[in-house]
């Protein structure tokens, strides 16, 4: 019978591990431009198509929509959300999408919006 293989001899020393020890990092802030999404008001959109647009292109809640309404009907824009470029310049061409307000019979689009730096 044959006699089994000898044993593997390591060639080379294992290395020298510290545990517990670790190196620091440096962290760098990246500054991210925002933007806002500025609304405008008009007067062939209803309070009830504003509030219903906000809840549904921003997920705002129903007071925070009815303020944001009351502000671009007093003061003829108000900015509805503030985030960065790309999704600015989505959130404004979703507003241009909605469609038309169908309380008003006139109505015969969406409501106007822009993007602008926040700073």
């Amino acid at each position: 019978m044959p006699s089994p293989p000898a044993p593997l001899k390591p060639t080379a020393p294992a290395p020298e591990v510290e545990v517990g020890v670790a190196e620091e990092e440096e962290v760098h802030a990246i500054h991210v431009p925002r933007y806002h999404v500025v609304l405008f008001d008009d007067d062939d959109h209803s309070y009830e198509y504003v509030i219903e647009m906000l809840m549904a292109l921003f997920g705002h809640g129903l007071r925070t929509a009815y303020d944001m309404a009351s502000t671009v009907d007093r003061a003829g824009r108000v900015v509805v959300e503030t985030t960065t470029k790309e999704r600015a310049g989505l959130k404004r061409d979703q507003v241009h999408a909605y469609g038309p307000d169908w309380r008003i019979p006139h109505c015969t689009g969406s409501m106007s919006a822009d993007v602008e730096p926040a700073e």
